[in-house]
């Protein structure tokens, strides 16, 4: 149940004279004293609600009886949602991403449990229905400890995965489950828009140390780079190209690591490069994007063709 049900719970409890504290709020709603705590602070601080503790009742009333909680409703699609972009906004490792992560810290008030204003201009991130409802599915698994069963695409085509989720997070602009793999008794990283299927079990999985997330606490994962085989133009004797990472060299031959592909196929189409080697299927991404500005080229001066005739 969301904060805001919790909240108009409080309100009529109040009103009712029950003097509501934190450790009946705590009872009802099955949640920690903590996070009722945290209820009753946001009624106080961001609604402006005159509460006032009477020792004598061990609760909660109004210095104020006209008080009224604002017309606020958010539904729990809505909610979904922004639990998502407090997800993303948290995660956020670029440019402004301390006053960014004061913007997940608003957004999560709304979705799970002062109103504070950002001068940043924030990142903008798509709200995919499939990747929302996969993190929905997958939180509640790493939450209950329970083994999901997933469908997952990668440029191998589709597999299945028996997985125990360990931690979500966002790298590379995209979100990741991190989880242990019985099939291949490791960690392994799952980007969440590759997953096209999650089925939560109700077989439940002891977290032990052997699968604990090999990360320091509040960072991303390592996850396992592409490598590309380029023949440049000249040799190089740096240790990166254009910022890639050259992780072995024979003349003009090297070996670089990229994790994004879209970024790096737009890179390799404004570098100087002779041939590009290896792997294949992103041989095949980059001639696919080629023929397509070049049927988008062919298109336009036809239709100029026709215009002037």
């Amino acid at each position: 149940m969301s904060s805001l049900h919790r909240i108009q719970w409080i309100d009529q409890q109040i009103r009712a004279e029950n003097y509501p504290n934190s450790t009946l709020i705590a009872k009802k709603f099955e949640i920690s004293k903590r996070q009722a705590q945290r209820d009753i602070e946001y009624m106080e601080m961001s609604m402006h609600a005159p509460l006032f503790y009477v020792a004598k009742k061990r609760g909660y009333c109004y210095e104020d009886d006209t008080y009224v909680l604002p017309n606020v409703y958010i539904t729990e699609e809505e909610q979904k949602i922004l639990k998502y972009l407090a997800h993303r906004y948290r995660n956020h490792q670029y440019e402004s991403s301390r006053s960014i992560r004061r913007v997940a810290h608003l957004l999560e008030h709304f979705s799970e449990s002062g109103d504070e204003k950002v001068n940043e201009r924030l990142p903008v991130f798509d709200v995919l229905p499939l990747t929302i409802h996969n993190m929905e599915l997958l939180s509640h698994a790493i939450e209950e400890c329970n083994t999901v069963y997933i469908t997952y695409r990668n440029r191998e085509g589709e597999k299945e995965y028996y997985i125990c989720p360990l931690q979500m997070t966002s790298r590379y602009n995209s979100d990741y489950v991190i989880a242990y793999c019985d099939q291949q008794d490791k960690q392994l990283s799952f980007r969440l828009d590759d997953i096209l299927h999650v089925r939560v079990t109700v077989i439940r999985f002891e977290r032990t140390a052997d699968m604990e997330v090999e990360i320091e606490r509040g960072k991303s994962p390592l996850l396992q780079p592409f490598v590309a085989k380029l023949k440049l133009q000249h040799e190089v004797n740096q240790e990166t190209w254009m910022g890639y990472r050259i992780i072995s060299r024979e003349g003009s031959y090297i070996d670089v690591e990229f994790y994004d592909t879209a970024s790096f196929l737009q890179h390799l189409l404004i570098s100087e490069w002779e041939a590009l080697l290896s792997p294949h299927w992103l041989r095949n991404q980059l001639s696919a994007r080629c023929h397509r500005t070049l049927a988008s080229l062919d298109i336009s001066t036809t239709n100029q063709d026709e215009s002037k005739s």
